[in-house]
């Protein structure tokens, strides 16, 4: 460079202008710009990005089946613990024992008390059994009485038949007697001398001994007549007296049998209340909590001991969303989760770029709201697209999730977001008789 170039260099420098300065901030305001307009087609190219719409919610790890959730075991009996046969976090087997507990209740206090109940019912079935054999030996009493009595009126009568034909005899005697006598009587008076005094009084005697005899005859005749009438009344008494001693004999089993059933029922729930003592795992589990410590502590029935945790639960996802967003939902419907303790980075509308996040989908859907108002939605594992849910997971984890529904752009998003639309769904996953989101009348417009 010349020397007279390097001085006119000087001059302007010193000069007030500060021209070069000018030009250094021309080319900062171009680099500005030139930014702004990387970012303002950035903005278009991102408001033109596909953006997947989702309903989100969060929850907790559950189990599917009602009978593979915590279980609270409680007592059904008043008690005081005993003896604990488990610690806490230890597994046990279905039926094994977990705590024994003691009688506090006075009427059960004897530890007899179940063998001498059982002891009262054998003595009243005893007893019940010798009733039965009384009535039996009364109804064979009653049967012998019948027969008795009719062999007793089949006796009279042929004995009354017996007398009737004797009176009749000596009916006949008598009227020949006296018959005899006339015809003597008259010949006595007709012919003196033909018929002695001796004769005519042997005659008298005849007669008198066949009158005596006739009455005698009638007598019997009448005394048989009243024995026959008299048969049905005594043996009525008797059989009367067998009857009702045989109604009150079965009257007094059926108040037996009454106590022998009181008895019985006292003797299953002596019986089990005893299997009561000591509470046993339902299924094979975990005892994970003891809410009541040590021993001799007095429980109540219906108060929790112990809760248990099934070792192989079903896990599912209980995911609560708002009731706004619970119509776009149905059962088989995808949603992503992610758990509590598992690294994630979860973009919600570009799921494809999301690392760490499970898949699920729809089982239940509640039918009613829970207590603060949102809707309760089961999830199960969706193994046929996604990888198998961590095997850690333990129950009550934390969960987030998101319900995919229709693909639209970034910019009709925020649009959606601005404006309080509704979310879109596909027309083929629309419930049905719903309309979809983005018709007319639902979302206010159409889509990009």
């Amino acid at each position: 460079m010349a020397a007279s170039d390097i001085d006119i260099e000087r001059e302007l420098k010193s000069l007030p202008l500060e021209t070069t300065a000018l030009l250094n901030r021309a080319d900062s305001g171009r680099v500005v710009s030139r930014w702004l307009l990387g970012l303002l087609i950035t903005l278009v190219v991102v408001l033109f990005l596909p953006w997947q719409q989702n309903v989100q919610g969060n929850g907790a790890v559950t189990a599917l089946s009602p009978s593979d959730r915590p279980q609270q075991l409680q007592t059904r009996i008043d008690g005081r613990i005993e003896t604990w046969f488990v610690s806490e976090g230890q597994f046990v087997r279905k039926g094994d024992s977990i705590v024994r507990i003691s009688e506090i209740k006075e009427d059960y206090l004897n530890p007899n008390v179940l063998p001498l109940t059982r002891q009262q019912q054998e003595a009243k079935e005893s007893a019940i059994a010798e009733k039965l054999n009384k009535a039996r030996a009364l109804a064979e009493q009653m049967a012998q009485l019948e027969q008795q009595r009719e062999f007793k009126l089949q006796q009279t009568k042929n004995k009354l038949l017996q007398y009737q034909a004797e009176v009749r005899q000596a009916t006949l005697e008598d009227s020949v007697a006296r018959d005899q006598l006339r015809r003597r009587d008259r010949l006595f008076r007709d012919s003196l001398g033909l018929v002695s005094v001796n004769d005519l009084q042997a005659f008298q005697i005849r007669v008198q001994s066949a009158a005596a005899k006739l009455v005698e005859k009638q007598q019997m005749l009448a005394i048989t007549q009243t024995e026959l009438a008299s048969i049905p009344a005594e043996y009525g008494e008797k059989i009367a007296k067998s009857r009702s001693d045989r109604a009150a004999t079965l009257a007094e089993v059926s108040e037996g049998r009454s106590d022998v059933a009181k008895l019985k029922d006292k003797v299953g729930s002596l019986t089990l209340r005893n299997s009561f003592y000591v509470i046993e795992a339902p299924q094979d589990g975990y005892v994970v909590r003891a809410t009541r410590a040590g021993q001799g502590e007095i429980v109540k029935a219906g108060e929790p001991i112990v809760t248990v945790q099934p070792a192989r639960p079903r896990k599912a996802v209980e995911l609560y969303v708002k009731p706004m967003d619970v119509a776009l939902l149905k059962p088989g419907r995808h949603v992503r989760v992610f758990f509590d303790g598992w690294p994630a980075l979860q973009i919600s509308g570009w799921p494809q770029v999301a690392v760490g996040t499970f898949g699920a989908q729809v089982a239940v859907i509640d039918q009613f709201p829970s207590a603060d108002g949102r809707f309760r939605v089961l999830l199960v594992p969706d193994t046929t697209h996604d990888a198998p849910w961590p095997a850690q997971l333990r129950l009550g984890t934390g969960v987030e999730g998101w319900a995919m529904l229709d693909n639209v752009t970034v910019g009709w998003e925020l649009w959606r977001q601005l404006n309080g639309f509704p979310l879109s769904i596909k027309p083929d996953d629309a419930l049905p008789g719903d309309a979809v989101a983005g018709d007319k009348g639902m979302s206010g417009g159409g889509k990009p």
